[in-house]
């Protein structure tokens, strides 16, 4: 999980194991980021559909995307200044 100041590891290896408590890194944060790129792995899935309610109720806006795109969309967010975290599965 990529944080603008620092990187954590994240216990997730395949878009399957995507689950609300997968976050919990970042929602134990006291200074949490507004928004959540998702990358779900090689290709887009969608996401399952409890985690972006979960976290909603912590104040947290998911887009949920294939890894690629979510690095990009990660680095121009982060290279306009907005508080962003990057959650990936990586790709082959």
């Amino acid at each position: 999980m990529i944080f603008a100041e620092e990187t954590v590891s994240w216990p997730v290896t395949a878009p399957k194991d995507i689950l609300l408590a997968s976050f919990d890194a970042l929602t134990a944060r006291k200074n949490k980021s507004g928004i959540l790129i998702v990358g779900c792995g090689e290709k887009f899935l969608p996401p399952p559909a409890d985690i972006g309610q979960g976290l909603r109720e912590h104040g947290i806006v998911m887009e949920w995307m294939d890894t690629g795109a979510a690095c990009r969309t990660f680095n121009v967010l982060l290279g306009e200044g907005r508080d962003v975290t990057a959650a990936l599965v990586a790709v082959p």
